[in-house]
């Protein structure tokens, strides 16, 4: 498997990129090539500076003279700076030069490219952003997680069958279990729109829906995909973020508060360090942009090299399990299955 990364991409490009890109290729050998995508003299030197050989025969670097900055514009962008990292990437996926673009850089950009230049697949009409959570058994993914904040009901329904067929195919869920985000379980809570949205899930064959979920089910509630419109899995998830950190940061004022205290923790250090494997983005890596035809993982901003490392993985994860032929089956046959009731 062929990885193109965005080498430039992310709050501390293009550092992590290249570390991640190191421990990538001592860890997986299925990564059959990575190519580093970005400026070529700042791409040399940096791996001159850690120690990554570019005459080794799986990697190699691409030039690309532009980036593209995290705060600007994601589709006027794309379409302006032609020669970025992230639109010479993703034209490596389109080509076939590469089998999945991996980028810790501009969201917006990333979502733009994949949807302008490898199209959606047959019966999608929107991409979403599957991001997981860790909860008490397993990884929970939200679909949408911020590339589609104005959806509509049926764009839903896409997520739904489309979050089933990762969950199954890639987490290995046999039965993966979907909620719809709203305020309340009851299945009259909700907006119109959510309360259109419940009303189609429940027709939809081939998702095991549960029902309308809360904010405490994502962490309580034996689920593997949520479904909601874009804004609100952004914000969902940025929150679920702050408050991990924000936790994070009073336990350890507390602990330093008491000698008794710091004993207790430093006894208790491995069962921080797992917790803290456990809730962290950097383990889970990058999340995938489901519906488009290619393989694009989006990883958080401020990625670490383990992040970019573990984002690498994930795509190599997807493009094995050809995720996305089973996206394509389950949407036709949903839409089979519609057709004939409406007929």
């Amino acid at each position: 498997m062929k990885v193109a990364l965005d080498a430039m991409g992310g709050d501390h490009a293009p550092a992590v990129n290249i570390g991640g890109a190191i421990d990538a290729l001592r860890l997986y050998p299925k990564l059959e090539h990575l190519f580093l995508v970005g400026d070529q003299a700042t791409l040399q030197a940096e791996c001159a500076k850690q120690g990554l050989d570019l005459n080794d025969p799986r990697v190699s670097i691409v030039h690309a003279p532009e980036v593209i900055g995290m705060s600007e514009p994601g589709a006027k962008t794309v379409r302006r700076k032609k020669l970025s990292s992230i639109s010479i990437a993703m034209d490596m996926v389109k080509d076939g030069q590469a089998d999945a673009f991996v980028s810790a850089g501009n969201t917006g950009a990333a979502v733009a490219a994949a949807t302008l230049k490898l199209r959606t697949l047959p019966g999608v009409d929107r991409a979403g952003i599957a991001s997981g959570l860790p909860n008490e058994f397993g990884l929970c993914n939200i679909l949408d997680a911020g590339a589609n904040p104005e959806a509509k009901p049926e764009h839903l329904v896409a997520y739904a069958l489309m979050g089933t067929a990762f969950a199954r195919h890639v987490l290995g869920k046999p039965d993966p279990k979907v909620g719809l985000m709203s305020n309340g379980e009851e299945d009259e809570k909700g907006t119109t729109f959510t309360k259109e949205t419940f009303a189609l899930l429940k027709q939809t064959p081939g998702i095991n829906f549960i029902g309308n979920i809360e904010g405490h089910d994502l962490f309580e509630t034996e689920l593997d995909v949520v479904v909601c419109d874009g804004f609100t899995g952004n914000v969902v998830l940025k929150s679920c973020e702050a408050t991990a950190k924000a936790v994070s940061k009073w336990l350890k004022t507390e602990i330093k508060a008491s000698p008794i205290r710091i004993l207790g923790a430093i006894l208790a250090k491995g069962a921080f360090k797992a917790l803290k494997a456990k809730s962290s983005y950097e383990t889970y890596g990058g999340s995938p942009l489901l519906g488009v035809n290619g393989v694009v993982i989006i990883a958080h901003g401020s990625s670490s090299a383990l992040a970019v490392q573990n984002a690498i993985r994930v795509g190599l994860e997807t493009v094995g399990s050809r995720v996305n032929p089973h996206i394509e089956s389950a949407v036709a046959a949903a839409a089979a299955a519609r057709a004939t009731v409406e007929s």
